[in-house]
């Protein structure tokens, strides 16, 4: 019976220290599983799905260019899905130009779908704004936006990808036609 002990002991005292080196080691490596929220994907997986822009702003919590993005200046009916997931996030008729050279939306489409964190990087605290199934960086919200909410979220381009409102059902996403049949910018 001791030796079952003793050799239990150092079989769990083995396995953890082989855990330990390969999470050391194999941080970038392509073939690591990550649970993102829902959705788990191989770095090597959202590598092939990403371009290297989505890929640096949604993964490694990066910024993209303000005025150089896809989305500052679209004014499209429509709405804004995650760019890993497609899990719903925005809708065109919460954006609005706040002047920043990023989209900026005064709620989320789905508030589920947006988780916020406190971020302290950059010497300051803010709130960042992450999608709940991919756990992609999104942007980061701010109590200086326009009424009815007063909130700004201002969001990467890079993590969205826009379904235009006749793109809606075809896409999965007929749930959403009934906000913009009174939307003047809607076809």
């Amino acid at each position: 019976m001791k030796n079952i002990i003793t050799t239990a002991v150092v079989v769990t005292a083995c396995c953890a220290l082989l855990t330990s080196a390969q999470c050391a080691a194999g941080n970038d490596a392509e073939d690591l599983q990550r649970k993102r929220g829902d959705v788990q994907m191989s770095d090597k997986e959202l590598r092939e799905k990403l371009n290297p822009e989505q890929y640096r702003v949604t993964q490694k919590d990066g910024t993209e260019t303000a005025f150089e993005n896809e989305y500052w200046d679209n004014h499209l009916a429509g709405i804004y899905v995650d760019v890993v997931s497609e899990e719903p996030l925005f809708a065109s008729i919460h954006k609005y130009d706040s002047g920043s050279g990023w989209p900026a939306f005064t709620q989320p489409l789905v508030k589920k779908n947006v988780v916020e964190k406190k971020d302290r990087s950059w010497l300051m605290v803010r709130t960042e704004v992450r999608s709940a199934d991919a756990d992609s960086h999104l942007g980061h919200v701010f109590e200086d936006g326009p009424a009815p909410t007063g909130m700004r979220y201002c969001v990467n381009s890079a993590s969205l990808h826009f379904i235009p409102v006749e793109e809606l059902e075809a896409e999965g996403y007929g749930e959403f036609l009934p906000l913009f049949e009174n939307d003047e910018s809607s076809p």
